[in-house]
């Protein structure tokens, strides 16, 4: 059994408030991850400037160094956080991500800018499996679990949105160099306050970390993650893309086969007993894959097509933060009267209406009829979908495995969001190059460019919907927490763990 341990004595708040610190606290911690994502896009202009970057290809690296680490290391760093500690991991995982905050913000050279975000991933790869664990140990399986995933889906979704808002805010109005260093207060007053609220928690039967599995599975997704933002740079069918799926696709059937064989396994198979793992880590591919290409095409499409400033941009993504905020605060209800299933596809279904909302864009379209309704509807789903799936994600996992599935249902979101990116960048290039347009012709290169992304959303709505027949498939249809009259929990349909006690009751 997995000990947890009294939160301090010096903590003052009762037993239920100190689940709904946890949860603010935590919450912080993601939105930091997610915003880290987001909020250095629209200040990438100002930092080739200030610090002579040579190429775009060179720029880049600014945003892909941290999605490398941060997608290579989520397996291992939920692994670590059940072994090792919760709150620890999380702490450590803060302090790393503030420090490294602090040397990008300083840096004067775009190798130790690039440096600086490799390390912030690693912080990030620590704090948001650990994270969503301390939610799942403070929150047990039931309406206030599903409460607690609306607040928390409302970050996760809603986080990328405010990143490009607050990029723009701090690049105008103070300097890029404040997107980074905005972390350094914030990590300093997380890590004050965690110790306070925050109990320990961990696997203390976890016997050696299993460090070959650990090798495998995090070069295996690092080489993966690595693939997908480099194939639009130097082609899909080049010998170093090839070569690196190849690879990737060694090493991490590797690492499966391993899991089989060790006494120790990073990736404990049995944590798909429930099929609702399988699925909601499938459906938050699928999902991210949507809101990465909305997020960076409707950018593109309001900026250069309509000339629209990066605050202006930001702005425009409120109404998607809205919708999220909106529906992932009605999903839990909803999850708790009709199941998990029918809010899953429910969700899914608006995300794929939502995303062919955005097949309408032109040259000439405006945001209010072209890209509003689209907004709000891929929102409302995004809110449903997100609490959904990561109730699923965690649903009767034992209490010892909880910050690797936590990992899982994060990798997804983010091999997901490189996926997507790669796939359907590759869909419009093709379809713009297929069109043809003379350089020399502004109106028909905008038209081909425009005409490229609706082939892109086009094939977006086709991935969610594929991912939505096999959430539909593998899903029990009760919410988690509940189960068959007659039947006792983990009988049948969705595995159900048996109530463990929070650090607040232990």
């Amino acid at each position: 059994m997995a000990e947890l341990t009294r939160a301090p004595s010096g903590a003052t708040a009762g037993p239920g408030a100190h689940k709904w610190i946890v949860l603010g606290l935590v919450s912080i911690g993601q939105l930091m991850v997610v915003l880290d994502v987001t909020i250095m896009n629209v200040a990438l202009p100002s930092i080739q400037q200030a610090l002579g970057f040579a190429s775009g290809n060179d720029l880049q690296w600014v945003l892909n160094a941290y999605a490398l680490t941060f997608g290579g290391l989520l397996l291992l760093g939920g692994r670590v956080a059940d072994r090792y500690g919760r709150r620890r991991v999380f702490l450590v995982g803060l302090a790393v991500l503030g420090i490294a905050s602090a040397v990008g913000g300083l840096a004067e050279s775009p190798g130790l800018l690039i440096g600086a975000r490799a390390v912030q991933g690693v912080g990030g790869a620590l704090m948001s499996p650990a994270a969503l664990s301390l939610l799942t140990v403070a929150f047990p399986e039931g309406e206030e679990r599903n409460r607690a995933l609306g607040i928390w889906a409302t970050v996760a979704g809603g986080g990328g949105a405010l990143g490009l808002v607050l990029g723009g805010v701090l690049t105008d109005g103070l300097s890029w160099r404040w997107v980074l260093l905005i972390n350094v207060p914030v990590t300093a007053l997380v890590i004050l306050i965690t110790p306070l609220f925050v109990a320990e928690s961990r696997d203390e039967s976890a016997g050696s970390l299993d460090a070959l599995g650990a090798v495998t599975v995090t070069l295996g997704l690092g080489a993966l993650v690595y693939a997908l933002v480099r194939a639009n740079t130097v082609g899909w069918l080049t010998f170093e893309i090839i070569g690196l799926l190849v690879l990737a696709a060694v090493l991490l059937a590797t690492f499966v086969v391993l899991q089989t064989r060790v006494r120790n396994p990073m990736l404990p198979l049995r944590i798909f007993r429930s099929g609702s793992v399988l699925g909601a880590d499938i459906g938050m591919l699928v999902v991210s894959a949507g809101i990465v290409a909305i997020l960076f095409f409707i950018t593109l499409y309001q900026q250069q097509v309509h000339g629209w400033s990066a605050i202006r941009t930001g702005f425009s993504f409120l109404s998607l933060s809205a919708a999220v905020g909106t529906m992932a605060q009605l999903a839990p209800r909803l999850m708790d009267r009709f199941g998990l299933r029918p809010v899953v596809l429910v969700g899914l279904l608006f995300c794929v209406v939502g995303i062919l909302l955005f097949v309408r864009i032109s040259p000439t379209g405006s945001y209010v009829s072209d890209v509003l309704p689209g907004l709000i509807v891929f929102g409302a789903g995004l809110g449903l979908t997100f609490v959904s799936l990561t109730a699923a994600g965690i649903a009767g996992i034992p209490e010892e495995d909880t910050g690797v599935a936590s990992a899982l249902v994060n990798a997804a979101q983010q091999v997901g969001s490189a996926l997507g990116l790669a796939i359907l960048i590759a869909v419009a290039n093709a379809r713009v190059d297929a069109l043809d347009p003379s350089p020399t012709d502004p109106a028909a290169v905008a038209s081909a460019t425009t005409s490229g992304w609706s082939w892109a959303f086009v094939v977006g709505a086709a991935v969610i919907v594929a991912g939505a027949v096999v959430c539909a498939l593998t899903m029990g249809g009760r919410a988690p927490g509940q189960h068959e009259e007659g039947a006792e929990p983990g009988q049948r349909g969705d595995a159900v763990a048996k109530p463990v006690k929070t650090p607040i009751q232990a």
